[in-house]
């Protein structure tokens, strides 16, 4: 995941047992950061890119489960959410750094090896097998989320009823409410850009409000690169093997925040379009959606009023 995460809690009567309940939060966080990396060798997440494409490889219940959530959220977006995208990552340069354009015979062996239809889940055995050669699983569309619920699960536990929690601001859980009884307030801005020299457009998009609701905002800033004219982010549709450039930013608020990382990586490379989609397969979705050109458009009530 690569990131920062914090926890914000009111000021309660007993300090002492909110700093341990968000230590144990965090720590249950770092854990999570063991098993499911991209780049630590010892993960389960790297041994499983390592050998599942000659056999079958045991993971833990942990991973299997999320593995198979993936498997759903993949199916439900048509592959607009696809946790194989790592063989585009790399061919796109995103592992090495900002990325830049690949060869098209690279390209297209990489697209041969991404589709979650290939990922094999034996659940008698809890096992994972991949069934073509050169697969990569890349959990860094659902990894944030899937930490900040086992971290809000672990809040709960410890009677822990108003907090807020985010990793790298781009993944947030309002936990009940603000000290004085509102709903967490959480702001959504317009992404820069290395064609705007970073300065970006900070207009305000909306302000999400959040009471036991997550949120996931996946945009085209950071790891970028131009390319004929337009900026291509790190976000990649899977169905086209390309990275994402008709969408600048997509924001999803659910209850679940693991749900709400995939479905914004995917409402990403859907765009406005998926809006529609969006709201037939989750009607409890917020979602906003700033296209490349134009401003922003939503559903339910994420908007600028909001």
């Amino acid at each position: 995941m690569a990131t920062r995460f914090e926890i914000a809690m009111p000021e309660d009567r007993d300090p002492i047992r909110l700093r341990a309940a968000g230590e144990e939060a965090l720590g249950e966080i770092e854990g999570i950061e063991a098993r499911l990396s991209l780049y630590l060798p010892s993960s389960e997440i790297a041994r499983v890119n390592a050998l599942a494409s000659s056999e079958p490889v045991r993971v833990s219940s942990e991973v299997f489960d999320l593995l198979r959530r993936c498997a759903r959220l993949s199916d439900l977006s048509q592959g607009a959410f696809d946790p194989t995208i790592g063989p585009l990552m790399r061919c796109w340069g995103f592992m090495r750094g900002g990325g830049a354009r690949p060869d098209p015979a690279a390209l297209a062996t990489a697209r041969e090896a991404v589709g979650m239809r290939w990922v094999e889940l034996d659940e008698a055995r809890s096992s994972v097998r991949f069934a073509r050669a050169g697969m990569m699983l890349d959990l860094g569309a659902v990894g944030k989320g899937h930490a900040i619920d086992v971290a809000v699960a672990c809040l709960r536990e410890a009677g822990v009823v108003n907090a807020l929690i985010h990793g790298g601001t781009s993944s947030v859980f309002g936990l009940g409410s603000q000290e004085d009884g509102t709903p967490w307030k959480v702001a959504i801005e317009s992404p820069s850009t290395s064609s705007d020299g970073g300065a970006g457009d900070d207009r305000l998009l909306a302000v999400a409000t959040l009471k036991e609701q997550g949120l996931a905002v996946s945009a085209v800033w950071g790891k970028s690169f131009q390319s004929g004219g337009r900026e291509l982010g790190h976000v990649m549709d899977p169905r086209l093997g390309h990275p994402v450039s008709h969408t600048r930013l997509a924001a999803v608020s659910l209850e679940s925040s693991l749900e709400a990382d995939a479905l914004s990586t995917a409402l990403l490379a859907l765009g406005v379009d998926g809006l529609n989609w969006l709201g037939s397969v989750r009607p409890r979705a917020r979602a906003l959606v700033l296209p490349e050109f134009g401003g922003p458009r939503t559903i339910g009530a994420l908007s600028p009023e909001s």
